[in-house]
């Protein structure tokens, strides 16, 4: 069994959490469901259209009408969203699942004041992924979130990052923040904040990692690039957590390692009151599995207070 999917071993099958799902007809992630429901990791609640979900369902050889299966006959996606987020609210489910809709209609009602699951602190995606030919997990954030975080959200994002990367067993994780070069250009914004987290690490108040910046992704990656370039760092060579610049460096390396290496990935969306997974609507049905088991993974730990 490779690395990703050894995060299906690491549930508490004893103490099933319930996984609420907006708009839920959709081939792939009744697939995960069925996948899901198979391995015995989690109860399902599917809101959306329940006839269009029947039809999907006799597709994938999926029983919806299975005692693990709770479905919430809805027709408005607005309204399948907010009833979802209700069922967290109230303690039915423990963990939001987007479907077949737009991310910005899930994220609007997550934000929002009255109903959603915001914390005040920042919401930020985390993404593991598994890379052939490679001895460990990469975490990457934030590729889905926050479009040019500033300094202040840089840490929050890094703290998030570091919680999920324990959660999967990788304690003390070696952190890069990444940019085009392993010097400060003042006219490069991303060198400037890599060097100003770098004086935080320093001061001690970045914890639980080991961290370095500002650093080139080959640098990062591989110990060849960093030999080369005389790179001499705890992080060169071994980062088990990439954290990007801006938005689009993190969704160019998200889909580079998907479709040029094969990867496999896991990914939640972190900082709300539950793990919440917001896959593309591209992602396999094993990627939404695997991140499934991700969140209820992050669910189990955020209840029993060890984050």
């Amino acid at each position: 069994m490779k690395y990703l999917h050894l995060l299906l071993n690491k549930i508490d099958r004893n103490n099933k959490k319930t996984v609420a799902i907006a708009q839920a007809a959709d081939e792939s992630v009744l697939l995960a469901v069925k996948h899901g429901l198979t391995l015995e990791i989690a109860n399902f609640r599917l809101y959306g259209n329940k006839s269009d979900m029947e039809e999907i369902a006799k597709s994938v050889s999926l029983d919806l009408y299975q005692k693990e299966i709770t479905i919430i006959n809805i027709e408005s996606e607005q309204l399948a969203v907010r009833e979802a987020i209700k069922s967290i609210n109230n303690g039915t489910a423990h963990v939001l699942m987007k479907g077949n809709l737009p991310t910005k209609s899930l994220l609007k009602s997550v934000l929002d004041k009255q109903l959603g699951l915001r914390l005040g602190t920042i919401l930020s995606q985390v993404a593991i992924f598994e890379v052939p030919n490679q001895e460990k997990l990469l975490l990457l954030t934030d590729a889905a979130m926050n479009i040019s975080p500033s300094l202040n959200d840089k840490i929050e994002i890094l703290k998030n990052a570091v919680d999920v990367a324990a959660r999967v067993g990788i304690k003390n994780p070696k952190v890069a923040a990444m940019t085009a070069i392993e010097t400060v250009n003042p006219s490069m914004q991303a060198t400037l904040d890599a060097a100003s987290l770098k004086e935080s690490y320093m001061r001690g108040e970045i914890k639980n990692c080991i961290f370095d910046g500002p650093m080139a992704f080959d640098v990062a990656v591989s110990r060849k690039a960093s030999e080369q370039k005389k790179i001499d760092s705890e992080v060169a060579g071994q980062a088990d957590i990439l954290l990007v610049p801006t938005i689009e460096v993190g969704n160019a390396l998200y889909k580079s390692f998907i479709y040029f290496a094969n990867a496999k990935v896991a990914s939640i969306i972190c900082g709300a009151k539950v793990p919440i997974v917001l896959p593309s609507r591209s992602d396999t049905a094993e990627n939404k599995l695997l991140s499934i088991a991700l969140a209820i993974i992050s669910s189990e730990e955020e209840q029993n207070g060890n984050f």
